[in-house]
């Protein structure tokens, strides 16, 4: 005679969902993939657009006609007994020792602005025309690493004491 045990009917015991599908893994990690080359590609063209590009006085003399009316920096010294102040503008002549430019500045002039200053402008051709200024907003004064404090008289310097 054989004895039967009542078999269970609860399920084994265990995950109780049904495991993800290769498929749907592939399709989620493309899907990331896809998005991340996006990003890229269009921060590429949004920090692109914020370049801005630095050219001495004879490489934008040259390229004056390709360039346009782009923004880009100039860069030079200040010709010596050029500067010219105006109401609310300065006008100076810029040379890197081969060509030389107008620049007509609008806006802040730092302070270690001067005669043969080594500077950065920032802006753009005026025109595409060979006698069109170059219209600058902002100015950079180039130097060195080193601060070197100014030398100051002491021996005549006021006291406490006389002040």
């Amino acid at each position: 005679m054989t004895t039967t045990t009542p078999r269970s009917t609860e399920p084994a015991a265990g995950p109780t969902r049904p495991r993800p599908k290769r498929r749907t893994r592939y399709v989620i990690a493309l899907g990331g993939c896809v998005v991340a080359v996006v990003a890229v590609i269009v921060l590429g063209f949004v920090l692109a657009e914020n370049v801005v590009y630095f050219r001495t006085v004879s490489e934008a003399v040259q390229d004056r006609s390709s360039q346009g009316t782009d923004r880009f920096r100039l860069a030079g010294a200040v010709v010596p007994g050029s500067i010219e102040e105006r109401a609310h503008s300065v006008r100076f002549e810029l040379t890197d020792g081969k060509k030389t430019v107008t620049v007509v500045h609008r806006g802040e002039r730092p302070a270690l602005f001067k005669n043969n200053a080594p500077v950065l402008c920032e802006g753009h051709w005026a025109a595409v025309r060979a006698s069109a200024p170059f219209d600058s907003d902002r100015i950079l004064i180039k130097h060195g690493n080193e601060y070197k404090p100014p030398k100051v008289d002491t021996e005549n310097a006021p006291t406490e004491e006389s002040a």
